[in-house]
């Protein structure tokens, strides 16, 4: 199938974009962010680009950033990307991102920022691995979230940094490799951190969190909670997450010190 990527400007064509986040998140109403917000950045120096099937005028993903000020610097902040289940895996994700890449920085930008929840590792992959973005700080309840595909769980998140002025290689797909610091015990929880850990590290998390959820929510809750504790001690300790390791079978974060 063929895409094509176009910037959006018209108030009616944005209207699109709140079902692609319906569609990709399952979200109730009150939660959807609104088509006239779109419009608003679009033409207040934000980027607002959806993916269309070739032919095709429904938008089947987008791309949402804003002006923000981050540590005193002026930064595109990221807000949203969705894909309609259907289109996901198509490599989408990772060209809507080069667009809002090319974007910010045709308007001078040298940083962009944006949040992901650390469970959801189909995501990290792209975020660490394939744009050598970094993760920088972890934040419980980032969101008021309770519904669609975080029914059960808090909406924590990653807070990620990718630096726009350096050359963006992927990262080979290397075997992990560190000092194990958290990891899954026989029934598929998390155990209790290792804090004592120094050197190059691998945090745990489980490959597919919405198929634990559905067989083990208790389960699911274990590897939050942890993961509250255990990121935000060696963010403080200066650490940062630089990738995500998948074996196949699990997967790991990979922490490296500044």
């Amino acid at each position: 199938m063929e895409y094509i990527i176009k910037d959006l400007e018209n108030a009616f064509d944005m209207e699109g974009l709140e079902d692609v986040q319906q569609s990709a998140w399952g979200y109730p109403d009150r939660d959807l962010t609104p088509a006239s917000l779109f419009t608003v950045h679009a033409h207040m120096g934000g980027v607002v680009c959806a993916a269309f099937v070739v032919g095709s005028s429904v938008p089947v993903g987008f791309a949402y950033s804003f002006p923000a000020m981050y540590k005193g610097v002026l930064v595109q902040h990221s807000h949203m990307l969705a894909i309609r289940p259907e289109h996901q895996a198509s490599g989408l994700a990772t060209r809507l991102k080069l667009h809002q890449r090319s974007r910010a920085v045709a308007m001078g930008y040298s940083l962009m920022t944006w949040t992901f929840d650390p469970l959801l590792t189909k995501n990290a992959r792209l975020n660490l691995g394939k744009l050598n973005a970094r993760a920088v700080s972890y934040h419980p309840d980032w969101y008021a979230l309770r519904g669609g595909i975080y029914a059960g769980l808090p909406a924590d998140r990653f807070f990620v940094e990718w630096d726009l002025t350096k050359i963006m290689l992927e990262k080979a797909k290397t075997a992990p490799s560190g000092t194990l610091v958290l990891e899954a015990d026989s029934k598929a929880c998390a155990t209790m951190p290792n804090l004592q850990a120094e050197g190059v590290l691998l945090i745990q998390s489980p490959r597919d969190i919405n198929v634990l959820k559905a067989q083990n929510l208790e389960a699911a809750r274990t590897w939050r909670e942890a993961h509250r504790v255990v990121f935000a001690h060696y963010f403080q300790c200066g650490y940062v997450v630089t990738d995500l390791h998948d074996t196949g079978e699990q997967t790991f974060y990979r922490l490296e010190l500044l």
